[in-house]
């Protein structure tokens, strides 16, 4: 089997996906003669490649950028895997949906609560738009396998990416994956 091209991508979350893949410890150097790294905030890769067999998505879809990304990955990615809570459901990264317009929210934590001279964050370019209501990746683009945890435990991880690389049908028992598409 050729190497798979991995990209693992980080929207709107805390990295704890990320480090639990990091988890994986020893076992990196084995996955790492199975594919090539080719997009990652584990890595310095500015523009996300085409013909990707496999995204790790960590993260909801919170901002104008992160929109923009999941749709480039959907469309130049084989296998979409809704990496953590956040990717699977919106958890943490949504909880400010309720609280309403994110204009309004910013207006009370920046300008009406802030001990000294009150601003709006805005830099063009360099601050992305937030999104009017925080998503779960499956809310905006199709996902192929659901991976849940907050974050996923590393030997989770490691089982879903050893029947990636073996070319299996990705299905485990239980509450851990879910196979769609």
């Amino acid at each position: 089997m050729d190497r798979l091209r991995l990209a693992t991508i980080w929207l709107g979350g805390c990295s704890g996906c990320h480090m639990s893949f990091l988890d994986l410890d020893e076992w990196l150097f084995e996955l790492a003669q199975h594919i090539d790294l080719v997009y990652s905030p584990l890595a310095d890769v500015k523009e996300y490649p085409d013909y990707v067999d496999v995204a790790l998505v960590e993260g909801a879809v919170a901002n104008e950028d992160n929109l923009h990304l999941i749709r480039q990955v959907r469309e130049r990615t084989r296998i979409l895997i809704a990496f953590g809570d956040c990717a699977v459901t919106g958890n943490v990264t949504a909880l400010r949906n309720p609280l309403g317009a994110p204009e309004a929210l910013l207006h009370t934590i920046y300008i009406e609560r802030a001990e000294i001279a009150g601003c709006l964050p805005h830099a063009p370019g360099i601050v992305p738009r937030l999104l009017d209501k925080v998503q779960p990746v499956h809310k905006v683009v199709p996902v192929d396998v659901y991976l849940p945890g907050c974050p996923p435990p590393a030997p989770r991880i490691r089982a879903l990416l050893e029947q990636v690389i073996a070319g299996g049908d990705i299905r485990m028992t239980g509450r851990e994956m879910i196979k769609f598409g």
